[in-house]
């Protein structure tokens, strides 16, 4: 059936095609992305220096025996060694440069290359050290349950689009679009517009959201259009039997948003009666995290430590109960950077304490971005440790 399908479609996740990680953490790991979110899984995996092996196309260009070139693309397996990465937010795209490490037919060793990696296309990478930081995104790619729980239509008349918010980013799945009349007396053109688009956003509904997974949707416009398409929706859904709407009618919240464009969202998830309402959420978990942190900060500074060299000097007194780190600092081309980064995270860990890794793609994440990317809320106040902290970079100034 459809709705086996779409099921199907919305639980799918990153899948490990293999494990080849030797005890010293040495190795490669083969995956395979299906659907948007894991392109950004991948970037996060990806570093400066790893060996990336993929299928790509290759422009070859070859003399004939007159002496005419020819020019024409291929298909080609290449390795290369990673020397740049980049991410596109709007198409969910990798693009990857390196240089070739293997013998192949139609690029020469050390050949500078660089490919677009692409959905439901395997690719293996392997790396000198696997740390725990990279194994926890590969677990968390590859897990179903871990998928996005909160949905969101964030529409103005005639534009309405579709998003899942995942723990990582806000994906953007459908974009209905369609032409609605001006009202004019004696005319019904306006209404059977309106009721055309409202159909439009619900089949919509029904092909991009995994109600199993999906604990709730926000209907978010200014005006009254979100209660009026609300309305139409669930009339229709009891007029043609849609069970799927009719038993998650509770899940659809109506929301007010200043504008009917995605970037609203974000004033959405910090409005205190909607973050009641999707408490569980881990999207708002985060946000919750870093409200609390900032107003820990106003109220109780000497419990509220941020930026690298603070919050390590809390850490050497187990003083951190709650660690916050964007993942944006685990992408430093920098290996001593990184691994500095992960060894923080794992002895939060070993002494009791919780660590949140926000995504840079999330509000709550570019929040934490502007406190230098990593902060903590300490068990009990070091207001010593602060001072000593000035007092040492002063005299390291001096020097």
């Amino acid at each position: 059936t459809s709705g086996t399908e779409r099921k199907q479609t919305a639980l799918k996740k990153m899948r490990l095609l293999s494990n080849k990680i030797m005890k010293d953490s040495s190795g490669e790991i083969k995956l395979m992305p299906e659907v948007a979110e894991d392109m950004w899984h991948a970037y996060n995996l990806i570093a400066v220096g790893d060996m990336l092996t993929t299928t790509t196309m290759r422009k070859v260009k070859s003399e004939s025996s007159t002496g005419s070139v020819d020019s024409k693309k291929v298909r080609t397996t290449l390795c290369v060694k990673v020397t740049e990465v980049h991410f596109d937010t709007e198409a969910t795209t990798i693009r990857v440069s390196g240089r070739n490490v293997k013998e192949n037919p139609f690029v020469k060793m050390g050949a500078h290359h660089t490919s677009e990696m692409e959905l439901n296309r395997a690719f293996t990478l392997e790396k000198d050290c696997w740390d725990t930081i990279s194994l926890e995104r590969i677990e968390d790619a590859c897990d179903p349950s871990k998928s996005a729980d909160v949905a969101a239509i964030v529409m103005h008349q005639g534009l309405a689009t579709i998003c899942l918010i995942t723990e990582h980013m806000t994906l953007q799945r459908s974009r209905v679009e369609h032409s609605i009349a001006r009202k004019r007396s004696g005319s019904s053109s306006h209404d059977k517009g309106m009721n055309r688009f409202f159909v439009k956003i619900s089949e919509a509904i029904m092909r991009n959201i995994n109600f199993e997974v999906v604990k709730c949707i926000l209907v978010a416009s200014p005006g009254f259009l979100r209660d009026q398409f609300l309305e139409f929706m669930h009339a229709n859904a009891v007029k043609t039997d849609n069970r799927t709407l009719i038993e998650n009618k509770s899940k659809f919240i109506s929301v007010h948003t200043s504008s009917g464009h995605i970037h609203s969202l974000n004033e959405v998830l910090l409005d205190p009666s909607i973050l009641s309402r999707i408490a569980d959420t881990k999207a708002v978990k985060e946000m919750q995290a870093i409200e609390s942190f900032y107003k820990t900060l106003m109220t109780d500074p000497d419990r509220a430590f941020y930026g690298i060299k603070h919050v390590e000097l809390a850490n050497e007194q187990q003083a951190i109960q709650s660690l916050m780190v964007t993942d944006s600092l685990f992408r430093s081309a920098d290996l001593p950077t990184r691994q500095r980064y992960v060894a923080l995270v794992e002895s939060v860990r070993d002494n009791g304490g919780d660590v949140r890794i926000f995504s840079s793609l999330h509000a709550s994440g570019q929040r934490l971005n502007q406190l230098s990317g990593v902060a903590a809320l300490l068990r009990f106040p070091l207001p010593d440790v602060l001072e000593n902290a000035e007092s040492s970079s002063d005299s390291d100034s001096d020097n």
